[in-house]
């Protein structure tokens, strides 16, 4: 299956264009798994989820690192509520330019 249907893509677009919320909401998500977490391998794996989430939502990176270096799940928490208040500056990346290559 090489193309998308016409609705598949409609699906796909709607996804990235809810990214942000979608995100946002996994962040939250993980800080509740982070208290629940029993074993260091989960807290482990919740860690590094969360990274990529901040990471991706444009977290500035010295926070990123505070928050990861903490392993404190108070600390990821006071994130994401200042996420949701508008308080934290988000940082977006930036998206590549499309290139060509047809000349």
């Amino acid at each position: 299956m090489s193309e998308y249907s016409k609705y598949q893509k409609k699906v796909i677009s709607r996804f990235y264009e809810n990214r942000d919320q979608i995100d946002e909401q996994r962040l939250s998500e993980l800080v509740t798994n982070l208290f629940l977490a029993t074993t260091d391998k989960q807290r482990a794996k919740h860690w590094e989820t969360a990274e990529g989430v901040m990471s991706r939502l444009g977290v500035p990176t010295a926070r990123v690192e505070h928050v990861i270096n903490s392993k404190d799940p108070t600390v990821l928490a006071a994130v994401v509520d200042e996420i949701q208040k508008g308080v934290l500056k988000l940082q977006k990346p930036k998206k590549p330019e499309q290139t060509s290559d047809k000349k």
